[in-house]
């Protein structure tokens, strides 16, 4: 029954996560919308799919992400 609801879950994530008409950005000192989109939908799939959180996935997924481009800038940083 697990697997199942997993599967509907997977089924039921909104496109609009996936938007291929949203420009990639570029650049080494943050992540990506796809990095971001990524690990929004990984936080997502952690709660069970649990629907309503979309915006809490996201944003929990931009600061993890921020906070590891700023400790691979400020090595960066350091070894200059």
């Amino acid at each position: 029954m697990k697997s199942q609801t997993l599967k509907t879950n997977a089924q039921n994530t909104p496109s609009a996560i996936f938007r291929p008409d949203v420009p990639e950005e570029k650049g080494q000192n943050g992540p990506t919308l796809a990095e971001i989109r990524q690990r929004s939908f990984e936080i997502h799939m952690e709660r069970c799919g649990i629907h309503g959180c979309d915006l809490d996935d996201w944003q929990q997924a931009e600061r993890e992400l921020q906070e590891k481009y700023n400790k691979i800038n400020d090595e960066r940083q350091k070894e200059k």
